[in-house]
């Protein structure tokens, strides 16, 4: 019974983790707005992960193997969307209009403006 305590609780902190991790990167993916990461950040996340494997991959298979596989797979896909989106909207030519995060500053700017 008291080996399954510490099992359970990295279960559930696996579940919370991923629970609260979800809407940020939905969030992310709808809007294409990551204006407010770090980019050094998410690159030391991610070195960190890789650093981290060592210490998992000599774990028994485990919750702790699920949550290091989730996050492994947040910060890989946090860091690539960045790069995606800060590239896009550093290619976007003037005569093309501005990016949609972008184009929903500018409305929300210009209607505050007005309505001012």
């Amino acid at each position: 019974m008291a080996g399954s305590v510490p099992v359970v609780a990295g279960a559930l902190s696996t579940a919370v983790f991923a629970a609260s991790t979800m809407p940020m990167i939905l969030k992310a993916i709808r809007t294409r707005d990551l204006s407010s990461y770090s980019g050094g950040n998410l690159i030391l996340s991610n070195a960190g992960n890789l650093l981290y494997a060592v210490y998992v991959l000599s774990l028994p298979l485990g919750p702790a193997w699920a949550l290091y596989g989730f996050n492994l797979s947040v910060s890989v896909t946090m860091l690539a969307l960045w790069l995606r989106y800060r590239a896009a909207l550093q290619v976007s030519a003037p005569g093309e209009g501005l990016p949609r995060p972008l184009q929903d500053v500018e409305a929300t700017s210009t209607r505050i403006l007005l309505e001012a």
